[in-house]
């Protein structure tokens, strides 16, 4: 780095609840410090604490560590007290503040992301990371170099991956042998991952686990089709019950079942939730609005008087619903799963999520397949983003969700059902008397919006629910093309 260099910061890259650059065409290592800067002054104003403790790590990337450096640099320079815990996931952080007591965290990882890409993911209260107030907050104090100064230090910590590995194994040990596969793309959690499985008592395969920061094979990714069928395929060869991927940071996992298909998260979640409350009677869970509509009508919820509230899509609009409402679990469409005590601390651990699938395993003298089979079908689109631009969409779904309510007060009939039921806290999400609904929303993160059926009798009733949706979007003369459409 030159003397000379300037500080290069993309205002873009502060998203709603991280943030992500490519390194150094967007970010160079002085606006990564001024980064540093920022948080580090946003920590000491909310915490009340002039040295502050906050825990950092980083993930396996070429260019993480001095990335970090470049960080904890800002950091200290605010007063933070810095503590490194080193080469980590991010739920290993995010144990970290707990398990250390720590004042917030900052974790250097680009999750899931193409090479070349870094970022942070940044939380104050225990188990949270940053909401999209607290990124604005960020982005300001860190554009406008309205930085506090002080004095502070840093520590390594050793062996903390040990420590991280140790408390998910010793509070989920199995009895029944389960052969599992473990993908990891070449990513962090493959020196995580293989090691907690087998020493809950899982027979592990490992598939792509040895660390690689060029990933040769595919981005690790439970969402890449690519390693979902890599998956899919050693399951097969292996006669393996379970295949497992983890995404580049671990906080996320992706299921395929022992025929080798991929389970998709909500399912995964409710066959969790259904599984967990027979033990933990009258508990909550929170699920994002995107998520299967079997939930509200579960039996086995309902017998064991659980209640299930769908909440924002986003993982940390999940994760703060789950801490709010007390609940016992939070399962988020992408894949974000978050156990709060006593299974876990309210944050998403894909190795967790992975355990409690196979807790399911060991409880149940069942395949995988047929566990999921015992589920009521369901037919549902894939989510569809129609394009919508940046500074209208949000104005067009005020309009959307008056002109659907007003169709719910007048009983109109769609495809010969009335609404039942409106939710508006994400979007609008309108139900029918058969259980079936729509979703349309705005993007968070592209301009765009978010369409989504799910009709729980046929292929052509769901089809019928999107022609209504995609009938009121031309209608508005705002919308473009759709990325995907059936």
């Amino acid at each position: 780095m030159s003397k000379n260099e300037d500080i290069h910061i993309s205002p873009l890259g502060f998203r709603e609840y991280d943030a992500r650059w490519l390194y150094e065409k967007d970010i160079n290592q002085l606006g990564i410090e001024s980064l540093g800067k920022g948080l580090g002054t946003q920590i000491i104003k909310h915490t009340k604490k002039e040295n502050p403790r906050v825990i950092v790590g980083h993930d396996y990337r070429s260019y993480s560590e001095e990335i970090k450096e470049s960080l904890k640099k800002g950091l200290i320079s605010t007063g933070c007290f810095v503590e490194d815990i080193g080469l980590s996931l991010s739920p290993t952080v995010y144990f970290a503040q707990y398990n250390l007591n720590g004042d917030a965290v900052a974790m250097v990882t680009a999750s899931h992301n193409e090479n070349g890409w870094t970022g942070v993911k940044m939380g104050i209260k225990k188990g949270l990371t940053h909401a999209p107030e607290e990124m604005k907050e960020l982005k300001d104090i860190t554009l406008n170099k309205k930085f506090t100064e002080g004095k502070g230090r840093e520590k390594q910590i050793d062996n903390f991956q040990q420590i991280y590995k140790d408390d998910l194994i010793k509070k989920n040990k199995i009895n029944k042998k389960i052969k599992a596969i473990v993908a990891c793309g070449n990513g962090t959690a493959g020196i995580f991952a293989p090691e907690i499985l087998r020493g809950i008592g899982c027979e592990i395969i490992e598939l792509d686990c040895k660390l690689d920061w060029t990933f040769p094979k595919y981005n690790p990714n439970p969402e890449d089709l690519k390693m979902l069928n890599a998956i899919s395929v050693a399951v097969k060869e292996s006669k393996a019950d379970i295949g497992f991927g983890f995404d580049g940071d671990g906080d996320r996992v992706g299921v395929i079942d022992d025929k080798g298909n991929e389970i998709f998260s909500d399912k995964i979640g409710l066959l969790i939730a259904q599984d967990l409350s027979s033990k933990y009677n009258g508990s909550k869970f929170i699920v994002d609005v995107k998520s299967t509509g079997l939930y509200a009508k579960d039996k086995i919820l309902l017998k064991n008087n659980c209640k299930t509230i769908y909440w924002k899509t986003g993982h940390s609009h999940i994760k703060r619903k789950v801490n709010t409402e007390k609940a016992l679990a939070g399962f988020e469409k992408s894949g974000h799963f978050f156990f709060n005590q006593p299974l876990g601390y309210g944050y998403d651990d894909g190795i967790n999520s992975a355990i409690h699938v196979c807790h399911l395993l060991n409880n149940k003298n069942k395949k995988m397949s047929e566990i999921v089979n015992e589920l009521p079908k369901t037919f549902q689109t894939p989510t569809m983003a129609p394009f919508c631009k940046d500074d209208e969409k949000y104005q067009l779904m005020k309009k959307l969700v008056k002109q659907i309510q007003e169709i719910k007060n007048n009983k109109t009939k769609i495809d010969g059902q009335i609404i039942t039921e409106i939710l508006t806290i994400n979007g609008i999400r309108f139900s029918f008397e058969d259980g079936s609904w729509g979703l349309i929303r705005a993007s968070s993160n592209k301009p765009s919006l978010v369409v989504v059926t799910e009709s729980q009798t046929s292929d052509s009733r769901k089809k019928k629910i999107f022609e209504f949706i995609d009938d009121l979007l031309k209608k508005t003369g705002k919308i473009g093309e759709y990325d995907q459409k059936i």
